[in-house]
């Protein structure tokens, strides 16, 4: 019979309670024990949704506190040696994720970037020539005993070898691929444990086979499986996000007894698949769409997969794309979305019913006939042909934006010295990236508005209150360009949403981004339209309360299309057009209010860089041209920024170039010297902000380390296009962490200031 499984579950919590739970530990106000006891009831109840789903096996090893590469880090005892503080896992964890521990310990937190093109941030392995391994399989083996209480059969989850050092980054230029003889007899040691355990099958994810490998890294992978076969475990090789492409035929060869397929990103996989599975192999097919939250189409899922269910019976495994870790814990819960948008969607609880309704279908045609399976074709054709998706006005107008390559008016090298006559800046001008923190007082404000307990007017007030205070804070900081805040944004992403139409937000569709970081990414359902400016009103009130220069922020169309749920009836590109109509309607909005430095956010422009280096050059056409369409619409003087953040940028910095924004802020705190090295070799001609600051730690910055990342990069940074900035927004951050950060990055800018003028006089 074909059975139904799933690569991994969210683990936040339906109402983010891990999260709380985390936040209250860090702040010092609940025990680790605490801790533990919340998490430990979210992830049996991961395990419960399962079973009582239906699912074949139960997934165990996928659940993190924080991360699971930082997980893998410490199961192999590869933590950074600064982390490696006392004997106690959870600090260990938390220092390298965050740089500091409720114990009080310090350290330098580790670099995050995001997993492969999804919106999650892992913590990146650090290597060097000399590492060295230990197995530390405590809270791992503690997951699979506590599955194995729920249910016997558990498939236990681990990052695979190759991928675990492929993901990684060498601290001192060595290859990182050499490390792999000393890793694998640890992995060799863990199989044993888990099969001592009781472990019959074991999920061991490569996802790198998806990428464009280097020769070394794909050839390593023939010898490392031939060392860890005959273990006594049935290994299920994993792999998603793309096709495989040329490492298919490596992937099916090698000596493992599964192999799991992403068909949903690639369905053209199957076919070869079948061709080459062997006879032995089960083969795992990614059906149920582990990153879109769409129902799933199980007529056309079902009809496509008859041949290789008649080929391998039994050996046909069905499962999620990739983890449910991108995806909402139920959709049920969601009974407020417009143009009937809930009967549309599929949460984790939901893929977990549709992969095991599929199944049934496969091993039982009678299921067919069945109210389930037909309520589910019914919501699928309901969405086709809802009259709320489609707006010919809307389509027509991106599709004339496609066809067109937009560009400003003049150049960078004139529009700076007009833009420098009206702006009139100092040297090194000092801003941030837009957010301050969110806190309680806003939180609560925004709590007892929704409950109506404030009218929209009363609600308003505490709003701009609130940006009065930031203003005011910023002023006595001193603060060259200031933002207004954000006070009543709850998220980057999700407040455009709320004011779009062709978009929904949900209720409680939160998913993790990083650590208890968590996201409610929007909707897009239909074509997208502008009621109303969104940000003017805002903006417009900051600026009447400051002689200081205000910046407009906006969050720019990839980032909307990428860290939303996107809908999948059209190409990205179309959907990005109109996102970048709106936007240009409102840019064009702010400038008229009088607001003449506009930010708009592109953080996912390299985020949505395709895994493959052949689709790049497509992508990043529609992706820059459609910032452009957003943008280009204003005068010369007007100082357009962007920001990006955790992400490697040295293989689109031609792109970034090619955005021809006037400003654009980087994350480089964590990666500083990664992030030169590339503006050595291919130099950016516009204004640039590297980060100086870390702002995902709460420790506060050391003036050294920020005056080090400015001076290295006047050596390849124009000091008239240098400015200084935070890596990020800071509304994640506490007033009393916020201030004296910038009060030290002022000073750092005002002492480049003088550096710079006794350089010139001498």
């Amino acid at each position: 019979m074909t059975l139904f499984h799933t690569l991994g579950f969210p683990r936040v919590g339906q109402q983010r309670e891990l999260k709380w739970a985390l936040e209250s530990f860090w702040a010092g106000n609940s025990t680790q024990q605490e801790l533990l006891d919340v998490a430990h009831s979210q992830r049996l109840a991961n395990w419960q949704r399962q079973l009582q789903a239906g699912a074949d096996f139960i997934t165990a090893g996928d659940f993190a506190l924080y991360d699971h590469v930082l997980n893998t880090s410490y199961l192999f005892g590869h933590l950074p040696e600064r982390a490696r503080h006392g004997d106690d896992a959870l600090n260990q964890l938390f220092l390298a994720a965050r740089g500091r521990t409720p114990c009080g310990c310090t350290s330098h937190a580790s670099e995050m970037t995001k997993w492969f093109d999804t919106n999650y941030h892992y913590l990146v392995p650090e290597c060097r020539a000399e590492d060295e391994f230990r197995l530390q399989p405590e809270l791992l083996l503690e997951e699979i005993r506590a599955a194995r209480a729920v249910y016997p059969k558990v498939k236990a989850v681990v990052l695979g070898p190759l991928s675990y050092l492929y993901l990684g980054k060498s601290l001192d230029n060595s290859n990182r691929l050499n490390l792999l003889p000393k890793l694998l007899p640890l992995y060799s040691e863990l199989f044993a444990l888990l099969k001592a355990e009781g472990v019959d099958w074991l999920q061991l994810d490569e996802p790198i086979l998806a990428l464009d490998l280097p020769s070394d890294w794909a050839q390593a992978f023939e010898p490392a499986y031939h060392t860890l076969r005959n273990n006594g475990l049935n290994l299920l090789l994993t792999t998603y996000f793309n096709g495989l492409e040329d490492n298919l035929s490596l992937a099916l060869n090698l000596p493992v007894q599964g192999v799991h397929l992403d068909l949903v990103s690639a369905p053209e996989q199957l076919t070869p698949a079948l061709d080459r599975i062997g006879p032995y192999k089960v083969l795992s097919v990614g059906v149920i769409d582990g990153r879109n939250i769409w129902r799933s189409d199980l007529n056309a899922i079902r009809e496509s997969l008859l041949e290789a269910k008649q080929q391998l019976g039994e050996r046909l495994w069905l499962g999620t794309s990739c983890s449910l870790l991108h995806v909402p814990y139920d959709a049920a819960s969601e009974s407020q979305l417009p143009d009937g948008v809930g009967q549309w969607l599929a949460f984790a609880q939901q893929k977990l019913e549709e992969g095991v309704l599929l199944r049934d279908a496969l091993n039982n045609s009678d299921v067919l006939s069945s109210a389930t399976w037909q309520a589910q074709a019914n919501a699928i054709q309901a969405r086709r042909t809802s009259t709320a998706v489609h707006k010919a006005a809307v389509k027509q107008r991106a599709a004339d934006a496609a066809a067109f390559d937009w560009q400003r008016d003049l150049p960078f090298s004139e529009r700076a010295v007009l833009q420098q006559q009206l702006l009139k800046l100092p040297l090194f001008p000092t801003t941030t990236i837009g957010s301050f923190p969110q806190t309680s007082g806003i939180r609560q404000l925004r709590r007892r508005f929704k409950q109506g307990e404030l009218t929209l007017a009363e609600y308003e007030d505490g709003l701009k209150a609130e940006i009065v205070h930031a203003i005011r804070v910023q002023e006595q900081i001193g603060l060259d360009v200031l933002v207004h805040g954000e006070a009543e944004r709850n998220d980057m992403v999700e407040y455009f949403g709320e004011q779009l139409e062709g978009v929904a937000v949900s209720a409680n569709g939160w998913v993790q981004s990083y650590g208890s970081r968590c996201v409610k990414p929007p909707i897009i359902y239909g074509d997208i339209e502008r009621p109303q400016p969104m940000t003017v009103r805002w903006s417009e009130f900051a600026q009447s309360q400051t002689d200081k220069r205000m910046k407009g922020m906006l969050t720019g169309p990839v980032t909307i299309l990428k860290w939303a749920f996107v809908r999948d009836d059209q190409p990205w590109s179309a959907t990005a057009y109109q996102l970048a109509a709106v936007l240009r309607d409102e840019v064009q909005d702010l400038e008229r209010a009088g607001i003449r430095i506009i930010q708009v956010d592109e953080p996912a422009l390299r985020e949505g860089l395709p895994l493959r280096k052949a689709a790049h050059q497509q992508y990043l056409q529609w992706a820059v041209n459609s910032f452009r369409f957003s943008v280009t619409g204003v005068a010369a003087d007007t100082q357009i920024h962007t920001h990006m953040c955790y992400a490697d940028f040295d293989d689109i910095l031609p792109a970034i170039q090619g955005m021809d924004a006037d400003v654009i802020t980087l994350e480089t705190a964590r990666s500083a010297s990664k992030l030169l090295a590339t503006l050595q070799s291919s130099p950016y001609n516009n204004g640039i902000g590297p980060g100086v600051y870390d702002i995902h730690s709460p420790n506060i910055p050391a003036a050294e380390a920020m005056l080090a990342i400015l001076r290295d990069s006047l050596a390849v940074v124009a000091p008239e296009n240098l400015w200084v900035n935070p890596d990020c927004g800071l509304k994640t951050r506490r007033w009393e962490e916020v201030i004296p950060a910038l009060e030290a990055m002022v000073a750092v800018a005002l002492e480049l200031r003088e550096e710079v003028k006794v350089t010139e006089q001498a």
